[in-house]
């Protein structure tokens, strides 16, 4: 029964996550927190940050991990296909009406139409991303709850990829390593 909610909970997900995989954390934190209980908030982060560092779509990763932890590797794999079929399905009708119908004004109005409402999802994907790396998921309710080091981090990895346009996996890398090393520092502040 778990295999059947894992392939149509992210046969959903790959099947109404119009953008890409920035547009369909809100759908998939919605199957996997909210519908299905598989995450709490923090390990759903956590998912996140690890689909964003593994090669690959963002959904597609995120699905394996999901399946991963709810069913073990057979999870994993019927999370991961419910997730890949509807995209090859629709990829293929489009791809045959597109090449037949391209030269319609009402294809091209249609895909103009849908340029907003996917900046739209992704903006809003982008915010519970940034909700839950500064503030566990919620605004905070006092200025002790915001964590100054992560608002830190953000502002020198932004300003970093902005200014000087290095590789954003040196970016990462150097992010995660500041991440750890302040962890072992609050834990030898916290000790003493």
């Amino acid at each position: 029964m778990i295999y059947l909610q894992l392939f149509f909970s992210f046969f959903q997900v790959g099947l109404f996550s119009i953008g890409g995989g920035y547009a369909a954390l809100p759908q998939i934190q919605s199957q996997v927190i909210t519908a299905r209980g598989w995450l709490t908030l923090s390990e759903f982060a956590d998912v996140v940050t690890m689909s964003q560092m593994t090669p690959g779509p963002i959904a597609i990763n995120a699905a394996t991990f999901v399946g991963m932890k709810v069913a073990g590797f057979s999870g994993a794999v019927v999370s991961t296909v419910g997730c890949v079929l509807p995209s090859i399905i629709i990829v293929m009708i489009l791809a045959y009406f597109y090449t037949k119908y391209n030269d319609l004004k009402g294809v091209q109005g249609m895909l103009n139409g849908l340029r907003p409402a996917v900046v739209a999802m992704i903006a809003s994907a982008s915010l519970v991303v940034l909700l839950l790396a500064l503030f566990d998921g919620t605004l905070p309710q006092s200025v002790a709850e915001v964590s100054l080091i992560s608002i830190l981090l953000l502002v020198v990895c932004f300003l970093l990829l902005r200014i000087f346009k290095p590789n954003p996996i040196f970016v990462i890398l150097g992010a995660g390593t500041a991440g750890v090393g302040w962890y072992f520092v609050d834990k030898l502040l916290t000790l003493t």
